[in-house]
This record gives C-alpha cells, sequence and structure tokens, in this order.
C-alpha cells in the first residue's frame, strides 16, 4: 500500500440515501411490529383444551390401573376392570363438563388453578 492520498476525495453520502435508509429502517420496525405475536405463551382456550384431554385421560387411566387392581385382589376378573373403566370415564366426563361450565376469567381468580 502505497502512503499518497487518492486523486479524489471519497463522495459523501448523499441525502436521499440517508433519507431512503431511514425509512427502511421504519418499514422494518413496523413490520416486525406486524408480524410479532400477539399472544405470549398459552392462550386461555388452549389451557383449557390441555386440561380436558388430562383430565379424560387421568380419569380412564386411573380407572383401568384401579379396576386392574382390584381385579387381582379381588379375584373377580372382568368386572373389577370394567367398573373401574366405567367409573374412571364418568369420572373424567364430569370434571370436563364442571370445567366447561366456568368462565376462563372465573378460573383464574381461583386459587387453585394453575396460570
Amino acid at each position: 500500500m502505497s502512503d499518497e492520498k487518492p486523486a479524489r476525495e471519497p463522495i459523501l453520502e448523499d441525502a436521499r440515501i440517508d433519507a431512503l435508509e431511514a425509512r427502511l429502517k421504519a418499514a422494518r420496525e413496523r413490520e416486525d411490529q406486524r408480524n410479532r405475536p400477539k399472544v405470549k405463551g398459552a392462550d386461555a382456550n388452549y389451557r383449557s383444551g390441555n386440561r380436558a384431554l388430562a383430565g379424560l385421560l387421568g380419569g380412564v387411566i386411573g380407572g383401568l390401573v384401579i379396576g386392574f387392581a382390584v381385579d387381582s385382589l379381588a379375584g373377580i376378573a372382568p368386572w373389577g376392570l370394567l367398573t373401574g373403566l366405567f367409573l374412571g370415564t364418568v369420572s373424567a366426563f364430569r370434571s370436563i363438563i364442571l370445567s366447561a361450565k366456568t368462565r376462563p376469567a372465573e378460573q383464574a381468580e381461583r386459587p387453585d388453578s394453575e396460570v
């Protein structure tokens, strides 16, 4: 590299380019703001659906396990399992129906609800 100065001075940026860059930056910020998700985390409908699914699976599986245990201990082959399955399903649907009757705002106000 030589120590000589270039023959021409570098051209200063044009004011139009600065204005264009400022408009592009503002447009990018508006686009990022518009595309940003509006809901942080899971919304109330998603949480209530997960709660219903967990209640249904827990009731049915819990009824099956308890019914199988009763069958094993009492030796009444299919009846304990069938009764446990029936009671677990009834319990699960009862909890789903009760949770469907309450509003999400009421569920958030209760102290035992998860937020």
